[in-house]
């Protein structure tokens, strides 16, 4: 029974470990994402040389892109925010 205990019981370092490779597979997504959309949205004829026009575009697309991702990101925590002191002020 003590060893079921300790099972359910994840090691800190294990669960830090796990924590910090989900965070690296989500920002590889992020990545992975943002490049299909800036590559659709800049690239007319792939060729040896990038041009100041589709240069500029993936640099528009890539801070668009990212500020697009901090808002949802400062949205989703406002929601979580507002969310819990709601749930607090209902518990009492």
């Amino acid at each position: 029974m003590s060893s079921e205990k300790r099972g359910a019981t994840a090691d800190p370092q294990l669960q830090q470990f796990i924590e910090v490779e989900t965070q690296k597979q989500r920002f590889q997504q992020l990545v992975h994402q943002m490049t299909e959309v800036c590559w659709e949205k800049c690239m007319d004829k792939p060729g040896p040389k990038m041009d100041s026009r589709t240069e500029m575009c993936f640099v528009n697309c890539v801070e668009r892109f990212i500020d697009t991702s901090q808002f949802i990101l400062n949205r989703l925590e406002q929601t979580q925010r507002s969310r819990g002191s709601f749930s607090e002020t209902m518990s009492d």
